[in-house]
């Protein structure tokens, strides 16, 4: 099976986050989606962050009945910062050999690599799936970082929409659409008593409210 690796905050999860992981599972052929939630994540320190089983129940009961979409709180069991290497191998180890894991990232964190936890080590145990929003100029970008960043020698694959090497991972690249939603949109929403719906999935509204997260 070939399953894609989506984490982030989720604070909170949104439409956005939704269509964009469909329009990826549909591009690449993925069987599965699986949403993870970040616990403390390294470079978003005490930025108005709910409560990450708060976040986790967002993403759960927002995923619940979608086919090929699931929620993991694989990053929650762990104590201390999410570090992305780290994520990966325990996915790996739950699920075994017949799975094979794509990282789903956007452009900006994709650029933001260098300053993770290990991240050659992040280009050669998985796939990784770019996801530009709208702009479809970002090859070149992509090829020239790969090659001062990560490690020179991959060449673009135009067929298969992925740039290839001899000794790491692809890196595919998958455009997707540019939607004007965010969670820092949505969080300044809530601030200002205005509303979200069609924003979210409605039992996100039910638990921002419940749990009065964001005010």
């Amino acid at each position: 099976m070939d399953a894609g690796l989506f984490g982030g905050t989720f604070n909170p999860i949104h439409n956005g986050h939704i269509r964009i992981a469909s329009h990826v599972k549909q591009q690449c052929n993925l069987s599965r989606i699986f949403f993870f939630p970040s616990a403390t994540p390294p470079h978003k320190p005490g930025s108005n962050l709910a409560p990450a089983q708060d976040r986790y129940a967002m993403v759960e009961q927002s995923l619940a009945g979608m086919d090929g979409f699931s929620a993991s709180d694989i990053e929650l069991s762990r104590s201390g910062p999410s570090f992305t290497i780290d994520t990966i191998l325990a996915f790996e180890k739950q699920h075994g050999p017949d799975t094979r894991f794509f990282l789903l990232m956007g452009s900006d964190a994709f650029f933001d690599t260098p300053s993770w936890k290990k991240h050659k080590a992040i280009f050669a145990a998985v796939p990784i799936i770019v996801m530009p929003r709208g702009e479809p100029g970002q090859r070149r970008a992509i090829a020239s970082f790969l090659d001062e960043n990560i490690s020179k020698g991959y060449t673009w694959n135009r067929e298969k929409k992925q740039f290839i090497h001899g000794r790491l991972q692809p890196v595919y690249v998958c455009h997707v659409p540019k939607i004007d939603i965010s969670s820092t949109m949505i969080r300044n929403r809530v601030k200002q008593h205005l509303s979200i719906k069609g924003l979210v999935p409605s039992p996100v509204e039910k638990i921002i409210n419940k749990r009065k997260l964001y005010l």
